[in-house]
């Protein structure tokens, strides 16, 4: 579930805005000023910023600029403070874009859907449960921490979640993940490795959820 932060001293509007959002199915965190912002940044992983500009206490463009390099989430602020010049600060301080106020909360919530899908297409990054894959990183995530898997692990677990929902047989598999560089091997060599891999993202080897059994003919991903 995309993680979304409120950052708006106008706790009317916050809440407003928290609750339209949650009914799309973003998980919400709501803060009330600069300091309570920067915490929930440092403190969570965040996908999608909501930044006013004027906060109680200090600018929500100092607050931009500190937090830009600290993650990779989109920022949007939203302010009275629409003129060419304010807009021109906002973008050097790191926003990906604006909305003004007051603002129909349907032109928000279409604006943030939009720009969260986007940024998924553009990252190329397949997600499941608790595991990321970024292909175009050619990383493997837990819980958002990264796990090192060999090539050979890698190629087979992106094989298998390019194609979530089917049953890759044995075959297939060896034929694409060893065959192709012209490595000839038996099972027994695809059956350690998937020992391994499950070994590394698997919290409960009794009940994988990730890399499925279908026994007598291969494998397949998710349950």
């Amino acid at each position: 579930m995309k993680k979304i932060l409120i950052v708006e001293d106008d706790k009317i509007l916050n809440r407003g805005v928290a609750f339209a959002l949650k009914k799309e199915e973003y998980e919400v965190i709501s803060a009330y000023s600069k300091i309570e912002g920067l915490e929930a940044i440092l403190n969570n992983k965040i996908d999608f910023l909501l930044l006013d500009i004027n906060l109680p206490d200090g600018d929500g463009l100092d607050l931009c600029k500190e937090v830009r390099e600290k993650g990779n989430f989109k920022i949007v602020f939203f302010t009275a403070n629409d003129t060419e010049e304010d807009m021109v600060k906002g973008f050097e301080s790191g926003c990906d874009d604006y909305i003004s106020k007051p603002f129909s909360v349907e032109v928000l919530k279409h604006k943030v859907n939009a720009m969260l899908r986007y940024k998924k297409r553009d990252e190329n990054i397949f997600e499941y449960e608790n595991l990321k894959i970024n292909f175009d990183k050619m990383a493997v995530y837990i819980n958002d921490e990264e796990v090192s898997l060999s090539v050979t692990e890698y190629r087979l677990l992106e094989l298998l979640a390019k194609n979530k929902g089917k049953v890759i047989t044995k075959e297939i598999i060896l034929d694409k993940i060893w065959d192709s560089r012209g490595s000839f091997v038996d099972e027994n060599t695809l059956t350690v490795t998937i020992r391994r891999l499950r070994k590394k993202i698997e919290s409960d080897l009794k009940n994988c959820k990730y890399i499925i059994t279908v026994f007598g003919i291969g494998y397949t991903f998710g349950e």
